[in-house]
C-alpha cells in the first residue's frame, strides 16, 4: 500500500482515537461498567457506526497505542491483525509501518507541551 494511502488512513483513525478519548474523559467517576457509545475507529471515510462498550473495555484496548475497537468487517487486514472479538465490535492491532503510525499518533504517547 502506497505510503500516502497508509497516511492517509492512520489520520482518519486518529481522529476518531481522539473523539472516543474525549468520550471517555466526559463520563463520571464510578461508571467504568456502564455502556457508552464509541465511535467505530476504522479507516473508512464517511464511518460514523457507534460501538457500545464499557469505558473498563475501551480503556484495556487504549492501553496499547496499536489497538483500535472497530466495527465487525471494518478491519483491514492488510495493515492490522485481529487481537480480540466483543458482541458487536473488533479489537485490531496494527502491524508494521501503520503500527509506527499509531504510536506516533496516540494522544496519550505525546509529550505534554507544557514540558
Amino acid at each position: 500500500m502506497p505510503d500516502e494511502v497508509q497516511h492517509r488512513l492512520s489520520a482518519n483513525e486518529s481522529v476518531f482515537r481522539e473523539i472516543n478519548e474525549g468520550i471517555e474523559r466526559g463520563q463520571w467517576p464510578g461508571e467504568e461498567d456502564a455502556l457508552v457509545s464509541f465511535r467505530c475507529e476504522c479507516a473508512r471515510l464517511g464511518c460514523n457506526e457507534l460501538i457500545e462498550l464499557s469505558v473498563r473495555t475501551y480503556e484495556a484496548v487504549r492501553s496499547n497505542p496499536r489497538r483500535f475497537i472497530l466495527r465487525p468487517g471494518h478491519e483491514r487486514l492488510d495493515v492490522e491483525a485481529v487481537i480480540d472479538r466483543g458482541p458487536n465490535y473488533l479489537v485490531v492491532e496494527k502491524v508494521d509501518q501503520a503500527g509506527e503510525r499509531a504510536e506516533e499518533t496516540d494522544p496519550r504517547s505525546r509529550a505534554d507541551p507544557r514540558d
